[in-house]
C-alpha cells in the first residue's frame, strides 16, 4: 500500500490510530501493565497494538465468531433424477457496518453481513440461488465454479445486471469441489467487491467418486467428525475512499480473534478454508506461529499442493484449505496473521486458544 503503516494509520479515528502506531509512552505504559496481569503477559505484549474497546456485534447482527463455523446448506430437497436441489436466498442490501470500535463502514451487504453467507453443499448437487437486489445500485452474483455463460453473473452477458428491485434465480451444478468464493461483478468492479459484495462458497468432495480420502471432508461421513472446521475470509476496508486500504481483517472485523481468541481442542484436526478477496492490494497472506500446516491450493486436490509450511499467500480470489495439528503440543495461545506486517498492526491479527 502507497505511504506504508504509519500514513494509512494517520487516516483511522483515534482509537484506531492509536492502536497501530501508539506514542512510546503510551506502548511503555501498556507493556507495563499487560506484564504484571497473572496469566496474561503473552496477550497484553501482542494487544498493545490492539484497537481499544469492542464492536457491538449485537447492534450490527454479525458476529465474527459465530460466522466462523456458520455453513449454510440451503434448503434441501430431491429431484426427479434422484440429486439433492439446495435453495439459497440471498438479497442485497445497503448496511452500515462496525469494522473496528467506533469505525463503521457504508457496505453493501449480502444478507446484511460482509462476509455473506458461506454457502456449502455437496458435489454433484443442483444449487438454486434466489436473489434479489435491495440496495441502491446494479449487482450480480458470480460463482467461481462450472456453470453456463448465462448463469454467470457478469455485466453484459447472460442475465448481465439485476436493477433495485429486480430479482433473478441462478442454477448450476455444484462442481468442481473445493474452497470456492462468489463476488459481485458489475461495474465498476473493484468497487462492488470493496464494499463487501463477497462470500465463501464450498462444494464437499464425493467419496463415491473420489475414494476414502474425501470422507474427511464430507460431513456426511464418519470420518469427518474430528475435525474442527472454520471458514476465515480475509478482507480490508478503504474508510477514506482514495483505493488504499485503512482496516485488515479476517471475516471482517479487526483483531477480533485477538480480543475474543478461537478455542480448538489440542487433540483434533482444524481445517481453515481461506479466501482471499482484499481488494487494492495485489497479494495477502496467512502466517502461523510455533507450527507448520498442508496447503491444499483451491481446494480441488485431496492430496496437500505444500506440504510443512507456516505461510502462504493468495492474490485477490485465490482460496485454498489448511489444515493444521496441535496434537501433543502445550496447550496455550498460538497467533496467526497476515506476514505484511502493516495488515497485522491494522487489524489483521488473530490466535487460536489451545486447549486439552
Amino acid at each position: 500500500m502507497i505511504g506504508g503503516a504509519s500514513a494509512a494509520a494517520s487516516l483511522l479515528p483515534r482509537q484506531l490510530r492509536a492502536g497501530a502506531q501508539g506514542d512510546d509512552q503510551a506502548s511503555h505504559e501498556a507493556d507495563h501493565a499487560a506484564s504484571q496481569a497473572d496469566g496474561e503477559a503473552r496477550h497484553g505484549e501482542h494487544g498493545v497494538a490492539m484497537a481499544v474497546g469492542e464492536v457491538d456485534t449485537e447492534a450490527m447482527g454479525y458476529d465474527p465468531s459465530v460466522f466462523l463455523t456458520d455453513f449454510d446448506y440451503g434448503e434441501a430437497s430431491q429431484i426427479d433424477d434422484g440429486r439433492t436441489l439446495r435453495e439459497y436466498t440471498i438479497v442485497a442490501v445497503d448496511q452500515e457496518i462496525e469494522i473496528a470500535p467506533g469505525v463503521f463502514f457504508p457496505a453493501w451487504t449480502y444478507n446484511g453481513t460482509v462476509p455473506g453467507p458461506t454457502i456449502r453443499c455437496n458435489e454433484g448437487d443442483r444449487i438454486q440461488i434466489h436473489f434479489s437486489n435491495a440496495g441502491s445500485h446494479p449487482h450480480t452474483l458470480h460463482f467461481h465454479g462450472i456453470h453456463s455463460a448465462f448463469m454467470d453473473g457478469v455485466a453484459g452477458i447472460g442475465r448481465g445486471m439485476i436493477h433495485p428491485g429486480e430479482s433473478f434465480t441462478y442454477e448450476f451444478d455444484a462442481e468442481p469441489y473445493g474452497c470456492h468464493l462468489y463476488h459481485c461483478h458489475a461495474i465498476p468492479l473493484k468497487r462492488h467487491i470493496h464494499k463487501g459484495l463477497y462470500g465463501a462458497f464450498i462444494v464437499n468432495p464425493d467419496p463415491e467418486r473420489h475414494g476414502e480420502l474425501a470422507r474427511k471432508r464430507h460431513p456426511d461421513y464418519a470420518e469427518s467428525e474430528e475435525w474442527q472446521e472454520f471458514i476465515m475470509v480475509m478482507n480490508a476496508f478503504d474508510t477514506t475512499f482514495d483505493d488504499e486500504n485503512e482496516v485488515y481483517a479476517v471475516n471482517t472485523v479487526a483483531f477480533h480473534y485477538m480480543k475474543h481468541p478461537i478455542v480448538i481442542e489440542r487433540d483434533r484436526p482444524v481445517r481453515v478454508y481461506l479466501v482471499n478477496v482484499t481488494e487494492f492490494d495485489p497479494i495477502n497472506s496467512f502466517h502461523l506461529h510455533a507450527n507448520f500446516f498442508d496447503y491444499y491450493d483451491h481446494g480441488t486436490t485431496l492430496e496437500p499442493t505444500h506440504r510443512t509450511i507456516d505461510t502462504v499467500m493468495q492474490c485477490q480470489a485465490q482460496r485454498g484449505i489448511i489444515e493444521i495439528s496441535f496434537a501433543g503440543f502445550e496447550p496455550g495461545q498460538y497467533m496467526f496473521h497476515a506476514h505484511q506486517s502493516e495488515f497485522a498492526e491494522l487489524g489483521w491479527m488473530s490466535i487460536f486458544e489451545v486447549v486439552e
